[in-house]
């Protein structure tokens, strides 16, 4: 079995880690995003760690997969609920346990903090193979519908 091992990302991952987020918006929602600005908003991120923090798999010393984790206070349980976001596998890694591995560190620490109320995140409806991951993983379906409104500023379009 191949070894992967799963590290806080740091700054010299900023270019890879933009890369990726850019490919998944592709992939996901066909939705073609802007390098610099993703490259702000992780090394933002990265400068403020109270706004999010990334991990990286590695597979076998190759850089495999990531994912963010945001914060969102719980009035009703007086703790923090993960947001896993940002998800993305590179293509030669899919299907090796890579999402799974990133998922359990994160569920461990989270576990292990007591200000966490629990992991949550959104999926499209028609990613069924997510799903499914998510699934097979412990998570359901929470019940939700995500509605926005989003506010068109230059770099965030």
């Amino acid at each position: 079995m191949t070894d992967i091992l799963i590290r806080p990302a740091h700054r010299d991952d900023i270019d890879l880690l933009a890369q990726w987020a850019c490919a998944m918006a592709m992939e996901t929602e066909h939705k073609r995003l802007d390098p610099g600005t993703v490259q702000r908003g992780i090394a933002t991120a990265m400068a403020q760690p109270q706004r999010g923090r990334y991990w990286l798999a590695e597979r076998s010393g190759e850089p495999a997969g990531t994912l963010m984790v945001t914060y969102e206070w719980s009035d009703w349980r007086a703790a923090d609920w993960w947001w896993i976001q940002s998800v993305y596998v590179a293509p030669a890694h899919r299907r090796r346990g890579v999402y799974a591995a990133l998922y359990r560190q994160v569920h461990d620490e989270a576990a292990r903090t007591p200000a966490v109320c629990g992991l949550r995140l959104y999926v499209e409806k028609e990613n069924t193979a997510a799903q499914r991951t998510y699934h097979t993983l412990g998570m359901h379906d929470a019940g939700y519908h995500m509605y926005e409104a989003a506010l068109t500023r230059a770099g965030n379009g």
